[in-house]
């Protein structure tokens, strides 16, 4: 793990070098850049630069990613979010859009702050009730905690941090409509926070987007189905 020196903190943060085109991860709300063990390798093999560090729990994200960008001496790169990253993510295109050559946001609720969509949101997950189930239960889905109980248990020593940042902008589906650049929303249909309906919601809004949906797969699809999720990424990012 190494450490970039940026405005306020030393960001922890992991790469593979190397001459390929860059791609930035961002972990989800819960965990770290360690969450991400399952992607290194196919995307280090498909000659990409991998790279992904530790959000702090303060700040505005889009700012210490900018700070990351600069300090790896970054031009244009790659940006793939999940969950409360891909809301990162959102926000850095709309903040950074000519620092991107493609984004892509994983089983995300975006953060857009529509009434109409936070309504959607309070029916969707009620508060206290969804909050007050386990963590492992409202992130992985069923057929992987059925299937495999050792990457369940990993999955849940891994994402025990949390990172809640403040965003730059504000996201509304009007904002979401002014990022040109080529995007690939995708999530699971088991997914208890962005299930399909939802993703549909989302992909109508961006001006050039493909989406995908996985099937028997939850909240976590970079975890639950790493290869079905590396290929697709790979071959999207392949494309710009």
């Amino acid at each position: 793990m190494r450490v970039a020196e940026v405005p306020g903190i030393g960001l922890r943060y992991e790469e593979s070098g190397g001459e390929g085109p860059p791609v930035v991860f961002l972990h989800a709300g819960s965990g770290s850049s360690r969450m991400w063990e399952h992607q290194v390798p196919d995307f280090t093999g498909a000659g990409y630069r991998f790279i992904a560090y530790d959000r702090r729990a303060a700040g505005v994200a889009v700012d210490d990613l900018e700070a990351l960008a600069q300090h790896l001496g970054l031009d244009r790169f790659h940006l793939v979010g999940t969950a409360a990253g891909g809301i990162v993510a959102v926000d850095y295109a709309l903040s950074f859009p000519q620092r991107l050559r493609s984004l892509v946001v994983a089983n995300s609720v975006v953060g857009v702050q529509d009434e109409e969509y936070l309504e959607l949101t309070r029916r969707l997950r009620p508060s206290p009730e969804f909050n007050a189930i386990p963590a492992d239960i409202r992130e992985l889905g069923p057929s992987y905690r059925a299937a495999n109980p050792a990457g369940t248990q990993r999955w849940k020593e891994l994402s025990r941090h949390s990172t809640p940042q403040a965003t730059k902008n504000r996201i509304t589906y009007a904002a979401l409509a002014t990022i040109r650049i080529p995007t690939l929303l995708l999530t699971g249909d088991a997914d208890l926070y962005a299930p399909p309906p939802v993703l549909r919601l989302f992909a109508a809004r961006f001006p050039n987007c493909e989406s995908l949906v996985i099937p028997e797969c939850g909240h976590s699809a970079f975890w639950e189905q790493p290869e079905t999720f590396n290929r697709a990424v790979v071959d999207f990012l392949s494309k710009h």
